[in-house]
């Protein structure tokens, strides 16, 4: 790592040591994005936003109206946005045989076009809309031609200022016309997670299995201020095995990783990848 203080020197030969010769098992945070261009919640710099609950969205005609404009406004760039080199790194480091897989926080697929194949995707995707009623699922790119085909009106402006979940916060909503299921007329809700909403317990088994199976854990780009990272983590901690947290600034559980890494994630995993011995046979 050219360039880089004593400490974070000191602090990434020490994490190569404690990984070295194990399979680790991954869990990413908001920060492993920023570098494509989405920003996060908490980092450095973040803008103060009051994320919308499930609540919120299922009990108000004009609360989803919002959603989807704002959403529809940001869809554009989001899906635009391409994985970075710490997306890569992590996808290499599968590749060879070191990862047993990413659990990730994030909605924007980078890891899965970065070329991970084990993604477990905690909060779920942008990518994907089903019905809240009869439970039909549609594919994101169609719901945005839909969108645009019921409301000609709409632009799409050449500077936006987008949100961590891909969204930007409209000036009005005024003659929005909110999309419904094709097939029974219900709600539609994107498949993911919102604020106050509970991860589907097979999707935390999933996640859990993983970090379980593995002998070591990194944690990229995450705060830890949602529960399930610190979840994992303590799954972890009581199976022994090392933890190693990549952040710029504190998370919730500096304390308890066996390394932390103050530091970009696209650099610090640039050279993890690059400094983690094959496993031996």
């Amino acid at each position: 790592m050219t360039g880089g203080d004593p400490q974070t020197q000191a602090a990434i030969e020490a994490a190569t040591s404690v990984l070295a010769g194990r399979r680790i098992a991954v869990l990413t945070g908001a920060g492993v994005s920023t570098d494509s261009g989405i920003p996060d919640y908490r980092g450095r710099g973040a803008p103060v936003r009051t994320p919308m609950t499930v609540e919120q969205f299922l009990a108000s005609d004009s609360a989803r109206r919002r959603y989807w404009v704002g959403s529809h406004l940001g869809w554009n760039a989001f899906a635009a946005a391409a994985p970075n080199a710490g997306h890569r790194a992590l996808a290499t480091l599968e590749e060879r045989g070191l990862l047993t897989g990413v659990v990730t926080q994030n909605v924007d697929g980078l890891h899965v076009r970065a070329g991970n194949r084990r993604v477990v995707e905690l909060h779920g995707t942008m990518r994907r809309v089903f019905c809240v009623h009869c439970g039909q699922v549609f594919d994101r790119r169609d719901l945005a031609a839909r969108v645009e085909e019921e409301n000609p009106w709409i632009r799409v402006p050449e500077r936006i200022a987008l949100g961590p979940d891909g969204d930007v916060l409209p000036e009005s909503t005024d003659g929005f016309r909110i999309p419904v299921c094709t097939v029974c007329a219900g709600m539609l809700k994107p498949d993911v997670v919102f604020f106050g909403e509970y991860i589907p317990a097979e999707k935390f088994r999933e996640a859990e299995q993983l970090v379980l199976t593995s002998q070591a854990l990194l944690i990229a780009g995450s705060s830890l201020v949602v529960n399930s990272g610190i979840r994992l983590l303590e799954r972890a901690r009581r199976r022994r095995m090392p933890v190693v947290i990549v952040n710029r600034g504190a998370t919730r559980a500096d304390a308890r990783a066996t390394v932390k890494i103050d530091g970009g994630t696209s650099e610090v995993l640039g050279v993890l990848a690059e400094a983690l011995p094959a496993l031996s046979s």
